[in-house]
């Protein structure tokens, strides 16, 4: 593969996936700037050359800079541009800028949720901010990529998917790696429900291990969490086979079954009795899931799609249900055909 090298590449957002995207790529010969809202993750990153926030323990590249002051940054000059902020801040950041992007630019969004209020993608946010041209010609990242795993240079592999294929090649030549294989796919839809949607059925796999559920229980969860996702996606007009990729059952396997993942972590201490509050409190970072479980419940509501297991996520984290009732609620249902399409919301679900 041609590698193109030293690329100015733009990273917007300094959280843990931001930080860890700007090594990968600096660490492949890339001028990478790193924009943090922190003052003091910037010093750490341009000083010390470590997060003082996130990834504190990873040694980062003296290629990788960083910045605040978003309104000064030579935007038009970059040959990429990624956002890797969480998606409620998406439309906030990239208003900053979107005046002085262009068509010229690689725009990769590696945000994993669907916005609170509209129920959009961040693909449909950056229409409705950038236009439609430049949103058609985005790539979005998505894939089961532990951030502190890709900074440890662990083998990680993601999909890279934008309705142009060159656009998608493209990102591909920028972050491909030994360790980082990056595929390309034409399906950005299906690659953002995807990873949206799986880190609500990450808290009900959380909060199912924390209620003493063992092995059956949680494969049984992931599956039909996976037919969830399907059907949401397929409604959206997403390509069912997404769903089998890396940004399908490869992230909804690593988010259901590690205590890395901090969605699970939030279903893990609600399961074992803690509230809300004191589990996003311990998790002591985003867990985009419970934001994207209120957008998500809302969206397939609108699509007329069934989506028992993010209802009872729903449940628990907004209408404060008990988690052994809504569990009860959820094992009882009728007995249906495994493979059956549910378009309809079942009556309790209206």
């Amino acid at each position: 593969m041609q590698t193109r090298n030293n690329q100015h590449i733009l990273v917007l957002g300094a959280g843990n996936f931001g930080t860890c995207l700007g090594q990968h790529l600096a660490s492949q010969g890339h001028r990478v700037e790193l924009w943090a809202r922190s003052p003091e993750v910037a010093e750490g990153i341009n000083l010390n050359h470590t997060n003082p926030r996130y990834l504190k323990e990873i040694p980062l590249s003296s290629r990788l800079k960083a910045f605040t002051r978003l309104e000064e940054a030579p935007i038009q000059a970059y040959d990429a541009i990624v956002i890797a902020v969480p998606t409620q801040y998406v439309r906030m950041v990239v208003e900053q800028i979107s005046d002085k992007m262009h068509i010229d630019q690689l725009l990769v969004c590696a945000a994993k949720g669907i916005e609170v209020g509209t129920e959009k993608l961040p693909s449909d946010i950056m229409a409705e901010i950038c236009g439609t041209f430049i949103s058609h010609h985005m790539v979005s990242l998505s894939g089961p990529s532990f951030a502190i795993e890709v900074a440890k240079k662990q083998p990680t592999g993601v999909s890279v998917a934008s309705r142009v294929t060159v656009r998608a090649e493209w990102a591909q030549d920028v972050f491909h790696a030994p360790k980082f294989r990056a595929y390309t796919s034409n399906d950005p839809i299906g690659l953002e429900v995807a990873g949206a949607m799986k880190n609500v059925i990450a808290i009900a796999a959380g909060a199912c291990a924390g209620l003493g559920f063992q092995a059956n229980s949680r494969a049984t969860l992931i599956t039909r969490g996976l037919a969830e996702m399907t059907r949401v996606g397929a409604a959206m007009g997403a390509n069912p086979l997404t769903f089998k990729g890396l940004g399908g059952v490869g992230d909804l396997f690593l988010t259901c079954s590690s205590e890395k993942s901090r969605n699970f972590s939030v279903g893990y201490i609600m399961g074992q009795g803690g509230s809300l509050d004191e589990a996003l409190s311990q998790v002591g970072s985003v867990a985009e899931g419970v934001t994207t479980t209120l957008s998500a419940q809302k969206l397939s509501k609108s699509l007329g799609v069934s989506t028992p297991i993010t209802n009872a996520v729903y449940q628990v984290l907004y209408d404060k249900k008990p988690i052994s009732q809504v569990v009860q609620e959820l094992i009882s249902r009728d007995a249906k055909p495994e493979f059956e399409v549910e378009l309809e919301v079942p009556k309790d679900d209206k």
